[in-house]
């Protein structure tokens, strides 16, 4: 089984009150109309999760019914951070007892590909935590915030940039963050990075993303 779990953040950069997940796109559709929609069509996806701010629960089950989105199953209530929301989602699956694949994706990815999500589910079969990125055309600097000065400049060719969907067996991404919450340092980005410092000894494999796999994070994204 591939569950998918939708998250996103709120509307801040967008200038705007509402969750950006909820903004129309060109077409008039809402960025998560688009989302939800992609995962249902593909045939790998059995069961979505969407998390959502508490007061906005109540739209997105609407949304639901009038959309008729057969593969939503769950709508929980997320966090003020993003890990806040996996951890949300991994708390509404620890009474199953097979160890599925979790695939986690930013909601306000409305641009990804149906070919995204087969080569993820594939990557699935041999890996227990895969994600997905593109090699970064630019070079990347390591700046002081402070002096707002250069420190370091790794190699370009070594460097990717992160996109979404990522994926793990569950009882991977369950354990990575069983021990992170034990850090009292703990601070996480991404849930790549939590299994990373956290289960080192789990390799995340990469399979290529695209440049259309945009996440919409201000006005012009729109």
């Amino acid at each position: 089984m591939i569950a998918v779990i939708l998250a996103g953040g709120n509307g801040s950069r967008m200038n705007s009150s509402t969750p950006k997940q909820f903004l129309p796109l060109s077409d008039g559709r809402s960025v998560i109309e688009h989302t939800v929609d992609v995962f249902e069509r593909h045939p790998d996806i059995e069961e979505i999760c969407i998390v959502m701010k508490s007061d906005w629960i109540n739209e997105t089950k609407q949304m639901a019914e009038r959309y008729g989105w057969s593969k939503v199953r769950k709508i929980v209530a997320g966090g003020a951070e993003r890990y806040m929301s996996t951890l949300a989602a991994i708390e509404c699956y620890l009474e199953r007892e097979d160890d599925f694949v979790m695939l986690l994706h930013d909601a306000a990815r409305p641009y990804v590909s149906q070919r995204i999500i087969s080569d993820v589910a594939e990557a699935c079969k041999e890996h227990n935590a895969v994600a997905v990125g593109i090699p970064s055309t630019d070079t990347i600097w390591q700046v002081n915030p402070i002096t707002k000065t250069i420190q370091r400049i790794p190699e370009r060719s070594v460097m990717w940039r992160a996109q979404t969907p990522q994926a793990f067996r569950f009882s991977t991404i369950r354990d990575a963050y069983q021990r992170a919450l034990q850090d009292p340092q703990f601070h996480a980005t991404d849930d790549c990075g939590v299994v990373a410092h956290y289960m080192p000894e789990c390799r995340i494999h990469i399979v290529n993303g695209e440049e259309e796999n945009v996440k919409i994070t201000f006005p012009h994204d729109m």
